[in-house]
């Protein structure tokens, strides 16, 4: 192995694997700077913050667009095929939060302030990166699409209710009472089977009141559902937690022990650097 290839991959174990001091470590400095930009994007929206600190932020951001930048350029570099990096759904997002600051750097003019600052605030998609180094969001990813189809029973059953109650709120209360339409008695029942209760429209008979009552109670039952649906696939997956990526189609999401790239075949353990 040529010197070169040695370095493309201690610096591709760096960057792409988290189960060594080095990739922890990078990984931990990562987040860090994400937390910090994000910080950085909220202050610059206080007006008394941004004008007494605005040269301070400004710096800090050209500090941290520099570091990405080159992060950015690294995950290419490290890669034996790197437009599958480049397209993929982190790659966008790196570059997304990348680019908003050098383009403002060139486009320079009041027409163009307004453009400018809403192509700063793609930064904000740095958030999305958090996810990369938090195991259990797989875990959280796979039980969400498991339960799918059931959240789709339940949200149905959930809309056939409200339109049922909401009917009957209209037949019961009426228009004097602020139900003037089928429609805007469906909403108060979502509004009220949600717990969330805006107060605009209130029932004002006692059979009315009565009816609220029963769809009250079974908001918090409704609440509770989906819930259990989930939880319940959630402790019934098991996750792997391999963090390595392959260094040829840098595929990750590899069983535990794998020795082998699941998608090309590449190995995932050659022999150590020294």
């Amino acid at each position: 192995m040529s010197i070169l290839s040695k370095w493309r991959k201690r610096l591709h174990d760096i960057i792409y694997e988290a189960d060594t001091p080095a990739g922890k470590g990078f990984d931990l400095i990562l987040l860090i700077l994400i937390l910090l930009s994000v910080v950085f994007v909220m202050l610059e929206s206080v007006p008394r913050i941004d004008a007494r600190y605005h040269e301070q932020l400004y710096i800090g951001e050209w500090i941290i667009t520099i570091f990405f930048s080159l992060e950015y350029i690294a995950r290419i570099l490290t890669v034996k095929k790197p437009f599958k990096y480049i397209f993929s759904f982190y790659g966008i997002i790196d570059l997304l939060s990348t680019i908003p600051l050098y383009i403002s750097f060139f486009l320079a003019g009041s027409s163009y302030l307004l453009t400018v600052r809403a192509l700063r605030l793609l930064r904000v998609f740095r958030i999305l990166k958090v996810t990369r180094y938090i195991g259990a969001s797989n875990k959280l990813k796979r039980a969400l699409l498991h339960s799918r189809p059931k959240i789709f029973v339940f949200l149905f059953a959930v809309l056939i209710i409200s339109i049922i109650a909401g009917t009957i709120m209209y037949l019961v209360e009426g228009e004097e009472n602020g139900f003037n339409s089928i429609p805007h008695s469906v909403y108060w029942c979502i509004v009220t089977l949600t717990t969330v209760g805006y107060g605009d429209i209130s029932p004002a008979t006692p059979l009315g009141q009565f009816i609220a009552s029963i769809i009250m109670i079974m908001g918090y039952g409704i609440i509770a559902v989906p819930t259990g649906i989930v939880t319940a696939e959630f402790a019934r997956d098991a996750i792997d937690i391999n963090t390595q990526s392959c260094t040829n189609c840098n595929e990750s999401k590899h069983k535990d022990n794998a020795k082998y790239c699941h998608s090309c075949g590449e190995e995932l353990n050659p022999e150590p650097l020294n």
